[in-house]
């Protein structure tokens, strides 16, 4: 779990780190200006598939801050309004007059079309899926692409008129301006998602406006960005020591590997094990942390504390309220042990800023409600260290490879803070969590002996608060059920269920219900998100 999980407090050392260290490697950026979309994210790290720094901000920055960024180019994101209602978002109209290279994106071509005196309408002919689309005008935007590419639409909206000063670029058989330019302004737009895999030229698409239009080269490398990072965390710190909480996730795993490498004995780490984690999860952590990088490691065992807090509790929020205050009260507990400690260094990921609101440039927050974003409670006195503020989730995994980290420790599929406990619908016992880890261990085992492992991407067993009845040999059973769950995404904001083999799911079943004392049924969820969240709590 998080050190911060029930904090969001800003601060400013961990800003500080960030920017001077990756300063170098991102004087060449690309903005997105977020009007809502789902897909902010993905836009963010498609760019970023370029080799080039993307940042993502609020839609309504003004034209003059954006000019103190200096991005090399700006886009503008899709969203769910329609630029005809009243009170839409809108960019700074300003922003059009810099001179930097503009992309708009579904709803973004509309609101860069309608600056300039366009036409945007609702259509009765509204395209969701897969589409044909013709380039008219190849231009730098559809350079070494054929006449005719698939793409990926999502709109009721679409342009009807556009003004004098732009002129078409493709279209599809109910979309006339699928793309568009301004002739003399830098300025395009396209009513397709260039950033989604079902547009499979798409990432041809942005390459060309990334690194032609935008003229922006390859120097956001993640070697270089670990390198400037351990300069800037050797300067901050100095001869003082830093503490690190580990969780067995990749995230604070990261952390604590990039630290070791840049201040080596000068690092603590601190591994709660409060009862809910994974099978085997304390030993791989131990070998790790001991063994491969030789860290202080200490190991708190507050299994009893945390199971006794959570007797009786059944209701989600209560269970991860009271997880997060005894996670602080063991945490502090230990870290007053240990001297000359001045820094906390957690796994925060740029998905938490954005999600937080805790860049001021970046868009409000509206999603998470609890978060890796902030500290410990303020009286601990720490100064907060955030070395991976700047990446997602996959450039994290990579640099753990660049690390040392082991593979099997680098792709562990995601585990929530709360651990096992909000997988144990229902009050957590002892009894409970024993058959879980159990049941969850074997469904692991065989997703990784299918070869399914990296191909899924989380895979857990969810023990459910009923009994059903079944028959074992001669006798009559009333068990408990286990639910598994599977999915598939790219960014875990939107996630479809795997479509597992069923001769795997036969397995699972089958040995869960051999194997796992207490257990008679095996479900399937085959739900998707949404409407259904991946947890179940």
């Amino acid at each position: 779990m998080s050190v911060s999980s029930a904090h969001s407090t800003g601060n400013s050392t961990a800003s500080s780190l960030s920017e001077a260290g990756a300063s170098a490697l991102t004087d060449q950026r690309i903005v997105v200006l977020d009007f809502g979309s789902q897909y902010a994210q993905l836009i963010a790290r498609r760019v970023r598939e370029q080799n080039v720094y993307c940042q993502i901000l609020r839609h309504d920055l003004a034209a003059e801050r954006i000019a103190e960024l200096a991005p090399k180019g700006i886009i503008l994101s899709g969203g769910p309004s329609s630029v005809y209602e009243d009170g839409a978002p809108r960019c700074d109209p300003e922003l059009f007059k810099l001179g930097i290279p503009v992309l708009g994106i579904c709803y973004g071509l509309q609101v860069a079309c309608e600056a300039f005196g366009g036409k945007v309408t609702n259509t009765s002919r509204r395209e969701y899926g897969h589409a044909m689309c013709e380039i008219v005008q190849s231009g730098t935007l559809f350079d070494d692409l054929p006449g005719e590419i698939d793409v990926w639409m999502s709109h009721g909206d679409q342009i009807s008129a556009i003004s004098e000063q732009f002129e078409p670029l493709a279209r599809t058989s109910t979309c006339p301006f699928a793309a568009i330019r301004h002739k003399e302004l830098p300025v395009y737009g396209m009513q397709f998602h260039p950033e989604v895999t079902h547009t499979p030229q798409g990432g041809k698409v942005l390459e060309n406006f990334v690194r032609r239009i935008c003229g922006c080269e390859p120097n956001w490398q993640l070697s270089d960005f670990a390198d400037a990072t351990v300069r800037q965390i050797r300067q901050l710190v100095g001869d003082r020591r830093v503490i690190c909480g580990l969780s067995g996730g990749v995230d604070s795993s990261v952390v604590a590997a990039l630290l070791y490498k840049a201040i080596g004995p000068q690092l603590t780490c601190i591994l709660i094990d409060n009862g809910l984690l994974r099978k085997n999860e304390q030993t791989l952590v131990i070998d790790e942390f001991t063994n491969h990088f030789k860290t202080d490691l200490h190991v708190v065992d507050a299994e009893d504390r945390f199971l006794a807090s959570l007797a009786g509790i059944v209701e989600p929020q209560e269970k991860r309220r009271r997880i997060g205050h005894d996670f602080i009260e063991c945490f502090k507990k230990e870290a007053e042990s240990i001297e000359n400690a001045h820094f906390l260094a957690q796994g925060t990921l740029y998905p938490d800023v954005i999600e937080s609101g805790a860049d001021p440039d970046g868009p409000a927050a509206t999603i998470k409600l609890h978060h890796n974003v902030g500290g410990l409670p303020e009286e601990l006195g720490f100064e907060l260290i955030e070395p991976l503020r700047d990446l997602f989730k996959d450039e994290v995994r990579r640099l753990g490879l660049e690390l040392g980290l082991p593979e099997k420790l680098v792709w562990r599929h995601p585990f929530p803070g709360p651990g096992l406990a909000v997988r144990c619908l229902g009050e957590v016992t002892r009894d409970k969590l024993i058959v879980l880890r159990a049941a969850d261990a074997i469904v692991i085992e065989e997703i990784e002996a299918a070869g399914l492992y990296r191909e899924t991407s989380q895979t857990f067993a969810v023990l459910l608060p009923v009994q059903s009845v079944g028959v074992m040999g001669d006798a009559r059973t009333y068990d408990n059920a286990i639910a598994v769950r599977s999915v598939n995404t790219d960014d875990f904001m939107t996630a479809d269920w795997s479509r597992l083999p069923y001769e795997l799911l036969a397995r699972i079943s089958t040995r869960i219900i051999n194997e796992v004392q207490g257990v008679n049924r095996v479900c399937y969820d085959i739900s998707s998100k949404p409407p259904a969240t991946i947890e179940w709590e």
